[in-house]
């Protein structure tokens, strides 16, 4: 153990002390305040280990025992801690929370030994003191978990009800025509589909082609690049291109309607409509649900086309024609493969669409609540999304498709 002088306010020096057998840890504040050492000295006592303090556990004590103190004790976890506070003239607030520090360092409380009444309750207050706020802590996240619970039911109970309301919609549509007007789900069908198209085309062609370039490396190894039309027409027709396509659709259309939806139930419009006695799930949320559905199978083999073709740019810098490539993917693929592929389509593109619709029908009041309602809606379509297709892998395992 090291000597730590501290004189006047810069000079440290370092000589060696011990006491008896155990090394000490000696804080000499300046000598015109104090004129005493504060030191730390380990030693054995039993089965136990006993930190003997001694001097004046104030700021400038307590600062520079703080390291060796709770490193010796830190070293004794296991055995019982004893505090010889016999030789402490001074204990003030800072030497207490070196003492409590301790012991947090130990694991246990240990016993002290010569320690006045007035300096035994001080310990006890800065125990309870660095006690209480861990307690608090662990209490407020028991209850923090009552509101997410909360929220979570909430949350399931709203989406129940959005798809009864739903269904109930579908059903009595014939009766309610009128307020069924084709302008809104061809616009919609417009901006979900026809705009979206280029994108679509765009991010198919690119993951044909790295999907291709990246399996054509490893099978070039064994002579095999040609199977790579095999794995990307599979892959594209049976799970690429439906997931991809329902990703764009709740990444660019699934915020649109929360959005839109949104915007008028913080305007109040959409219980304008109620109020006239017109249903807003008949009006709001049927035209955008069917222009979904229509939609997403030409979105899907908009997609599926493109990637095909940026497979077979890659196998045509690998020196094999295109009308290999093509009886490739015509040997290797089923219209039960394509056919699968769109059926997921419309299933994804109902959930997506049902969850943007949902997500702008709950939109809360103030500034922030529609662009919650958007992230919320591509959050909700793409993580729903992803969780249907892992049921269709498991349903098409089980049922040999």
């Amino acid at each position: 153990m090291h000597e730590i002088s501290i004189l006047g306010r810069a000079s440290i020096t370092r000589p060696t002390a011990f006491v008896g057998d155990a090394p000490a840890v000696r804080a000499r504040t300046t000598p015109a305040r104090t004129g005493e050492t504060a030191t730390v000295a380990p030693t054995e006592r039993a089965d136990r280990l006993a930190l003997v303090f001694a001097g004046r556990l104030d700021a400038a004590g307590a600062g520079l025992l703080w390291t060796p103190a709770l490193k010796a004790a830190s070293g004794a976890k296991g055995r019982p801690l004893l505090f010889d506070l016999s030789g402490v003239s001074l204990c003030d607030t800072a030497g207490a929370t070196l003492l409590v520090a301790a012991e947090n360092a130990h694991g246990s409380r240990a016993e002290l030994e010569g320690a006045n009444e007035a300096m035994a309750a001080l310990i006890a207050r800065v125990r309870e003191a660095l006690q209480e706020p861990a307690q608090a802590k662990a209490a407020s996240e028991r209850l923090r978990l009552i509101p997410l619970l909360l929220s979570g039911f909430a949350t399931a109970a709203n989406g129940i009800a959005f798809l009864g309301e739903a269904a109930v919609a579908i059903i009595l549509a014939p009766r309610r025509l009128r307020m069924l007007r084709p302008v809104d789900i061809f616009g919609t069908a417009d901006q979900a589909g026809v705009r979206a198209m280029p994108l679509v085309l765009l991010l198919g062609f690119l993951i044909g082609l790295i999907l291709a370039f990246q399996s054509a490396i490893p099978l070039r190894t064994f002579g095999a690049v040609i199977f790579v039309a095999n794995l990307v027409a599979i892959g594209l027709f049976r799970e690429l291109g439906p997931l991809l396509a329902a990703v764009i659709l709740a990444g660019r259309t699934a915020s649109a309607f929360a959005a839109e939806i949104g915007t008028m139930k913080v305007n109040e419009e959409v219980d304008a409509l109620s109020t006239m006695g017109l249903d807003p799930m008949t009006m709001l949320v049927l035209p955008r649900l069917c222009a979904a559905v229509l939609v997403m199978p030409m979105l899907t083999i908009g997609l599926e086309l493109a990637g095909l073709v940026g497979m077979a740019v890659v196998l045509k810098l690998f020196g094999y024609p295109l009308a290999a490539v093509v009886a490739q993917v015509q040997g290797a693929t089923t219209i039960g493969d394509f056919a699968g592929g769109l059926f997921k389509a419309l299933c994804f593109a109902a959930v997506v669409a049902a969850i943007g619709c949902n997500r702008g029908l709950a939109t809360g009041r103030g500034p922030r609540a529609v662009g919650i309602s958007a992230t919320s809606a591509v959050v909700g379509g793409i993580v729903a999304t992803i969780l249907l297709d892992g049921l269709f892998a498991l349903v098409f395992y089980r049922l040999g498709l």
